[in-house]
């Protein structure tokens, strides 16, 4: 491993296997999980990105979706009982994960959150998944990646 962050020690305690991959990370190039691709070589479809919302401006939910895939907040906050999401501010999401902006992580924030993962990740080998820092993932089959975070799997793509 080149090197550990909460996200990658989280996934070993758990003994959940993954790799690491680095890639050149750009914060002003476009969609950070669309660059992720790009350079690691993989279908947008594989690389996950790793939102932070607020439903009912409330309850802090991890959304991890393909990276090419628009989520419909809607139907997000409906899963955990609310009437909208939004996406949190990055500074709060930060203060609440443990994690830069760039760099959030569903495994090993440091403020335990639910996570929901979209199902159409489900039936891709292995996903890319950011790994606790930017330019840093993870690629983890999507069911370890439920599994350890306890995630529910849902639609959440807006239509």
């Amino acid at each position: 491993m080149t090197r550990e962050t909460a996200a990658t020690a989280f996934l070993a305690a758990k003994n959940i296997p993954f790799s690491v991959h680095d890639y050149e990370y750009a914060p002003n190039g476009g969609l950070i999980g669309m660059q992720a691709a790009e350079a690691i070589g993989v279908a947008p479809e594989d690389v996950l990105k790793t939102l932070v919302v607020e439903v009912d401006r409330k309850q802090p939910v991890c959304v991890v979706a393909p990276a090419h895939q628009r989520m419909n907040l809607k139907k997000v906050a409906a899963l955990f009982g609310g009437r909208n999401a939004r996406m949190m501010n990055p500074e709060k999401a930060q203060e609440l994960t443990g994690f830069q902006s760039g760099g959030t992580s569903p495994f090993g924030s440091k403020t335990p959150i639910p996570v929901v993962i979209s199902q159409d990740a489900m039936p891709r080998g292995h996903v890319y998944i950011n790994a606790g820092g930017q330019g840093f993932v993870v690629r983890i089959t999507p069911a370890d990646a439920q599994r350890a975070t306890d995630a529910k799997v849902a639609d959440i793509a807006a239509d």
